[in-house]
């Protein structure tokens, strides 16, 4: 039971990664699901989130008009696309789910590293 995540690397500032988020062991279309980020010293940060049904996303200010997230539910793959990365946006990325319902996230995944520098 588990997410795990994959798609972080190095990038140019202005440049695109996507992020994928595998679920298994849990009916994942019942599950709302975000991404999260935390640099080295700073607090973990929501980016966006999306709802079971993927007909709901909320974006973090920072990266709105940037980010986009989306699901598959058939595929159980939650996914991050990033376009024009800044310096700002190095983190490690990790990607939670949680019951409708619940404020707490019941799954987390490792995380990737992402980051952005010339």
């Amino acid at each position: 039971v588990g997410l795990v995540e994959s798609g972080g690397g190095l990038v140019q500032p202005g440049g695109s990664l996507r992020l994928s988020c595998a679920a298994s062991g849990f009916t994942f279309m019942n599950y709302h699901m975000s991404w999260h980020r935390q640099a080295p010293g700073k607090e973990r940060e929501l980016v966006a989130h999306i709802s079971s049904t993927g007909g709901s996303t909320n974006y973090a200010d920072s990266v709105k008009g940037r980010f986009t997230i989306s699901r598959d539910n058939g595929m159980n793959t939650l996914y991050l696309q990033m376009n024009s990365l800044k310096p700002e946006d190095s983190a490690v990325y990790s990607c939670a789910a949680r019951a409708s319902g619940i404020i707490t996230y019941k799954y987390w995944g490792q995380g990737t590293q992402v980051t952005v520098t010339s």
